[in-house]
């Protein structure tokens, strides 16, 4: 008897490492960069204490998203090799436990985004609602789960706009647009990869269920809409969004590129092709950003 309490004690705790897994520190440090990418765009002198509360608020919003997420496909997790060794799979962490540190993070982040505005602390809260009751069921029913997760996973770089002026306009709505069009082929090239895993948990996550020329078309088709709204604020047409010369240039070689990786998965059509692109999305978005901000700074 003393031995089962040690045991169930032991697995309602939550250690560093799995509350790292449960939120998936890489990927939430990765948004926070976006938005703060996006907070950078907007501002001339830098808020410090505004950047503190988006940093934390916007890991607490994005954590909370995926803890949510873990907690509802636990068992689904199961039945891939990728997922499989989660905490929540495993039985490292309760179901419950999880859960309460799913709302506690909620509420952080809702608060810190608050106290900078209430357009900040909407949007946020928007992009976990419908990341946990939208994106996360329809994942099993279409593949239009993609489309519907596009939006939540747009927010964060046009919410450090949102943060920085507390108004929505042109400029975070061309920065919402970059990532809302990003994610397709991204998304679509981890589908491609995790396809056989994906489909024994049931995740409809391909445009035409499988890795196929349909698939590969629309990925291309995307990439390129991605490339052309990246170079909107070339034309100075979106306030005060707006890039140089220079900067065009560099965006105009990240978007050969990214096509390229996409233009080669249409026509060879590998997982290896695939991963690439994979590679390619996560260089050409970071890279965007950082062109963006430079541009900003040294350039204008």
């Amino acid at each position: 008897m003393s031995q089962n309490k040690t045991t169930l004690l032991s697995n309602t705790g939550l250690s560093l490492t799995d509350f790292s897994e449960l939120t998936k520190f890489r990927l939430s440090v990765t948004v926070v960069i976006s938005s703060i990418a996006g907070y950078f765009l907007a501002v001339d002198t830098v808020n410090y204490t505004t950047l503190v509360l988006l940093s934390v608020g916007g890991y607490a919003m994005v954590g909370a998203s995926n803890v949510f997420n873990q907690v509802f496909e636990k068992d689904l997790d199961k039945l891939m090799e990728r997922t499989k060794n989660r905490p929540l799979p495993t039985g490292r962490v309760l179901p419950n436990t999880a859960l309460f540190a799913g709302v506690i993070l909620t509420l952080i982040g809702i608060a810190a985004l608050y106290v900078i505005n209430l357009k900040t602390a909407f949007f946020a809260s928007l992009s976990i609602f419908l990341y946990t009751c939208f994106y996360t069921p329809l994942k099993q029913k279409t593949s239009l789960s993609v489309f519907v997760g596009a939006f939540p996973g747009a927010i964060p770089f046009m919410l450090g706009w949102v943060a920085a002026t507390n108004e929505f306009g042109i400029e975070p709505g061309v920065l919402f647009m970059i990532q809302f069009f990003w994610q397709f082929p991204h998304f679509w090239a981890i589908g491609w990869v995790m396809h056989e895993q994906y489909e024994n948990a049931g995740f409809k996550m391909l445009p035409s269920g499988k890795p196929d020329q349909i698939t590969a078309f629309q990925i291309v088709f995307y990439s390129f809409w991605t490339v052309l709204i990246s170079l909107i604020p070339a034309f100075h047409y979106t306030g005060q969004l707006y890039l140089t010369l220079p900067a065009t240039v560099l965006v105009i070689l990240l978007g050969i590129f990214f096509l390229y990786a996409g233009i080669q998965l249409m026509y060879i059509k590998t997982s290896k092709a695939a991963q690439f692109l994979i590679k390619a999305s996560i260089f050409y978005i970071t890279g965007i950003q950082l062109i963006y901000v430079i541009d900003k700074f040294l350039l204008q």
